[in-house]
């Protein structure tokens, strides 16, 4: 264990809550683990050089933002096991189609919940309606999309040989609508006071909110949201860019593990919260590192060039010409963006109207 100066105080200075993460920060911590202080002094860092970043070529930033869009939306999902036809990714993401199944519609309402952050974060607050709007975007049309809990929901696990346990006792739904108001108070007051790294107290409320879980379902995709939602308050935009999510699906047995090792003792206010907020910190700084690689290089984030340009013919919901096609698909080539559309006018996926470069093309129907 490790103190750090200027990131901990160990004087309390608030009202005792009962969000036990949030509750161990306001009555003073005295040292932090080593790793973590290091993984702070690196976002930091990537936190002061983001800006010479972001000013970098349109293009390239216009590339990174389509795809962490379409990864954030389908791997937040995914990790909760709703899955969608991966030739319809590009429909859902880019088009606006009517969704052919529940899957699509969560997916979809994913994709509109992030493009409202990262349009709108510094004017929506870090609250309990914001909460709801959130749940509500992303659960579609089912019946308790954006409210609480009616009824205790515990966290079970199911076991190999069938039988389940009891993972963990979430707070009931009694105690649900008050928690969470003093769970929102609580992180305004410590991310005000700054007497404790903010990324440490945003870490902690993405705990603690997990611990609460306040919704029947879709609790996990929420906290995802309103972990990128205050990165934003805080000055890390990185999520704009680089999908967190996809990189918290690619670790997502140490996503599971951490929780465990951190919510053991936590309605007791014994949990060790450190292995969860390291696990957040290395997703944070794993994401700037990526994106720094990624804006020097002008890589394609995800996939290959091909996948690139045939999510992105996916995603026009009218006609289009090739140019319209080409601006859309910055760092690939003419030649590459022509094979392809070869490709799919031969598989039957595209048809056009006309030729040369002013000819019109269009998906073929539903066969996408």
């Amino acid at each position: 264990m490790l103190a750090f100066a200027g990131l901990v105080d160990t004087k309390p200075v608030f009202e005792v809550f009962d969000m036990q993460t949030l509750k161990k920060l306001m009555t003073g911590i005295k040292e932090i683990p080593a790793e973590v202080a290091w993984y702070l002094a690196d976002n930091s860092e990537a936190k002061g050089k983001q800006e010479f970043y972001v000013n970098q070529s349109p293009q390239k930033l216009k590339m990174l933002r389509e795809h962490a869009l379409i990864e954030s939306a389908v791997s937040s999902n995914r990790i909760e096991g709703v899955e969608i036809d991966k030739k319809r990714i590009g429909t859902v993401i880019f088009g606006s189609p009517h969704p052919i199944d529940r899957n699509e519609e969560e997916v979809q309402g994913y994709r509109n919940a992030l493009q409202w952050i990262h349009k709108n974060a510094n004017n929506i607050p870090f609250s309990v309606d914001t909460m709801k709007q959130l749940h509500r975007m992303t659960r579609g049309q089912i019946w308790d999309a954006g409210k609480l809990k009616d009824k205790d929901s515990d966290i079970i696990e199911r076991l190999s040989d069938g039988n389940t346990i009891l993972r963990f006792k979430t707070v009931s739904a009694a105690l649900t609508p008050s928690e969470l108001k003093k769970f929102v108070s609580a992180s305004s007051d410590l991310l005000k006071d700054n007497r404790i790294h903010p990324l440490i107290v945003i870490a902690a409320c993405n705990f603690d909110f997990l611990c609460i879980h306040p919704f029947r379902d879709g609790n996990g995709r929420v906290s995802r949201l309103l972990l990128l939602l205050q990165l934003y308050h805080a000055g890390y935009e990185v999520g704009r860019y680089i999908s967190l999510e996809r990189l918290i699906e690619d670790h997502k047995e140490r996503y599971y593990e951490t929780l465990k090792q951190s919510s053991d003792g936590w309605h007791q206010g014994t949990h060790d919260p450190w292995p969860y907020i390291m696990f957040l910190l290395y997703i944070l700084k794993k994401a700037y590192s990526e994106f720094f690689d990624r804006v020097k290089t002008a890589r394609i984030p995800a996939g290959t060039k091909t996948d690139y340009v045939r999510n992105v013919i996916r995603g026009f919901s009218a006609e289009f010409t090739f140019s319209q096609l080409i601006e859309k698909c910055p760092g690939v080539s003419r030649d590459m963006v022509r094979k392809v559309m070869k490709d799919m006018k031969r598989e039957g996926l595209i048809v056009s109207e006309g030729r040369g470069p002013a000819a019109r093309w269009k998906n073929n129907g539903n066969t996408l």
